[in-house]
């Protein structure tokens, strides 16, 4: 039966060294609570993304979610540290930017939105500085921070919490036993909270239980999402396949992300037969990997496909040694975000209003109330609603 945090493993035997780790990002987060960690404010709206496990809770279809939202109103900057990218420093996405040279994630976005600007640095201080100081780019109005949730050393406007459904964080236990990077009491930093991730058909008890173990303090809000598969997009050449085409196939399903499981139990409903290659979060696909690839599809049954990741695919579209056969047969999956319990519209108001009430650009806070978030039918939550601790 599913039920919320049921992909939690915890190794028991690494809790001593959990609890050590534990002191460790509590003095951590000791020091900036007593200002001798300085958090720096910017005076341009910023929003952070974040969690406080490690990976897989859905950071990068919720940045999407925020870019569709912002990116026809306002110029939306994207700052990311760039994991496991080649170079370093502050680097600008461009054209010619590759998977390897500012990670896979940033150049998922940066290929998917052109018109939006994507950057990478390790010191997003120093990073979002560049932002509003660089010629190229300092007429950015508001700068989304891609998994900056630890990274205290800037102060968000808000500040994202994301909570996989899966892996409740109400269950989990610090690293190395658990994967929580601190301490559940880590929440109370979130201006807004998202459980990720949830099944499309929840009973109402299940999101009392869920929101009431959450503990969330009255400023905090807090909303429920879920996945929405989108039609099938070949990596190599043009056209798509809609998901009910899968009926018949045999899937090969290849990642390289954090948590795999829910997108496999999801296939199993729409697939002949599946089968998987999982790799490690970030996998950079090496030739042997490739090889094998090959030739575990070659041994497929007939009328077959592979399926990966966006994520994934940003690292394989430059691979070498796939096969014609490979490359006619890989496809990318899509996600988006859809809000449960019709709370969409009441998170596009509380976004927007908060951007344009901060803004550096005086067109925008003119016109805060000329334009509506998009899909909104709601009437309530005026603007004069909204109060976010930061931004008193």
């Amino acid at each position: 039966m599913r039920t919320e945090g049921d992909f939690i493993k915890i190794n028991e035997w690494l809790l001593p060294l959990s609890w050590l780790y534990g002191l460790g990002v509590r003095f951590r987060n000791q020091l900036f609570e007593m200002g001798i960690l300085k958090e720096t404010p910017f005076d341009i709206p910023i929003i952070s993304v974040g969690n406080i496990t490690v990976g897989g809770t859905g950071k990068t279809p919720h940045v999407e979610y925020l870019i569709r939202l912002l990116k026809d109103i306002m110029q939306v900057g994207v700052l990311s540290r760039g994991f496991k990218r080649t170079s370093h420093g502050f680097v600008l996405a461009d054209e010619e930017s590759t998977a390897s040279s500012i990670g896979d994630e940033p150049y998922q976005m940066k290929k998917k939105f052109p018109e939006v600007i994507v950057a990478v640095d390790k010191n997003r201080r120093q990073g979002i500085q560049r932002l509003l100081t660089d010629t190229v780019t300092n007429s950015v109005d508001v700068i989304l921070l891609d998994d900056a949730y630890q990274h205290r050393y800037v102060k968000p406007g808000i500040n994202i919490l994301l909570v996989d459904y899966h892996r409740f964080i109400m269950n989990d236990k610090l690293l190395p036993a658990g994967r929580l990077r601190e301490h559940v009491s880590g929440k109370d930093r979130a201006d807004i909270v998202i459980v990720t991730k949830c099944p499309n058909d929840l009973k109402p008890m299940e999101f009392r239980v869920l929101t009431k173990n959450m503990d969330l303090y009255p400023f905090q809000s807090l909303f429920f999402t879920s996945l929405e598969y989108c039609d099938l997009q070949p990596i190599f050449g043009k056209g798509s396949l809609p998901l009910d085409s899968l009926a018949d196939k045999n899937v090969l399903l290849l990642t390289g992300i954090a948590s795999p499981q829910q997108l496999k139990t999801d296939l199993l409903t729409k697939c002949k037969s599946i089968f998987q290659m999982t790799f490690s979060d970030h996998h950079q696909f090496t030739q042997s990997d490739i090889e094998k690839l090959n030739e575990k599809f070659s041994q497929l049954e007939a009328n077959k496909i592979i399926i990966t990741t966006e994520k994934d695919a940003a690292r394989l579209v430059s691979a070498e040694l796939l096969t014609d056969e490979v490359k006619k047969a890989i496809y990318q999956l899509p996600i988006k975000i859809n809000f449960l319990l019709g709370s969409e519209e009441e998170f596009n108001h509380k976004i927007i209003s908060y951007v344009r009430k901060n803004s550096r650009n005086s067109i925008l806070v003119k016109g805060k109330n000329d334009n509506k978030s998009k899909n909104s039918h709601h009437s309530g939550n005026r603007p004069g609603t909204i109060s976010f601790r930061n931004n008193r």
